[in-house]
């Protein structure tokens, strides 16, 4: 995904949820208050139960966990976010030693912030990992490819094989119009049978699953003489 500005804000945190698990209220309102002002959607918590209560019921995009929490070890919780998916996780914690830093990144952090920080810093590192994550139409649609999971806002869906590798397609590259062709020969590689009508069945298909009322999509468009895009 590429990364502008738009009114002097990333186009990575356009709409990007972040969950803040910090139990000291200081610092979790000056992230709050910064990353709000980034343009994030951004919710706190206090302890590591809330924090995977909120997870389950937000679907953040990025969870900005603290190690040492007042009511279980972030370690614990780090686990637990695992368990579920593979939602992006930033460590923000007074642990500085290199062994605390590999520990993290070992049990599946995806960076690792020490206290005392520099909120640019945080900016910064939170756009580089959720670029890293993989694009998607973030706090809509949600694909967690391990288990090949797909929730669109509050809802789980369940897609065949084509109809989700089509999703992943689209969501690959959101505004990008993708030509049946394209899609025949990513879709239906080597396959002297495939044709345009198979490319609109499933598109059909997916838009049926995808959209609250399919006949006026709000994620999957039908770009007339071009192709198909998800909107952005």
């Amino acid at each position: 995904m590429t990364s502008l500005t738009i009114a002097g804000v990333s186009a990575v945190s356009q709409g990007a949820q972040i969950l803040v698990c910090e139990d000291e209220p200081d610092i979790a309102e000056i992230l709050r208050s910064f990353l709000s002002a980034q343009g994030y959607e951004v919710s706190t918590t206090a302890t590591g139960a809330e924090a995977l209560e909120r997870i389950a019921e937000i679907q953040p995009d990025l969870v900005l966990l603290d190690l040492m929490l007042p009511d279980q070890d972030g370690w614990e919780v780090l686990e637990e976010i695992r368990k579920t998916g593979t939602r992006p996780v930033i460590l923000l914690t007074a642990l500085g030693r290199v062994e605390d830093k590999v520990r993290g990144l070992s049990h599946g952090a995806d960076d690792y912030i020490s206290k005392p920080f520099d909120l640019d810093e945080v900016r910064a590192r939170i756009e580089a990992v959720l670029r890293r994550s993989g694009p998607r139409l973030r706090s809509k649609i949600w694909i967690d490819d391990v288990r090949k999971e797909v929730r669109v806002k509050e809802r789980t869906i369940s897609l065949s094989p084509k109809e989700y590798a089509l999703l992943k397609l689209l969501i690959s590259q959101p505004g990008r119009v993708f030509s049946t062709e394209e899609i025949l020969a990513e879709l239906w590689r080597g396959s002297p049978y495939a044709s345009a009508q198979d490319v609109q069945k499933y598109a059909y298909l997916l838009r049926k699953k995808l959209e609250t009322d399919p006949a006026r999509p709000e994620f999957l468009l039908t770009v007339r003489g071009f192709g198909y895009r998800l909107a952005a």
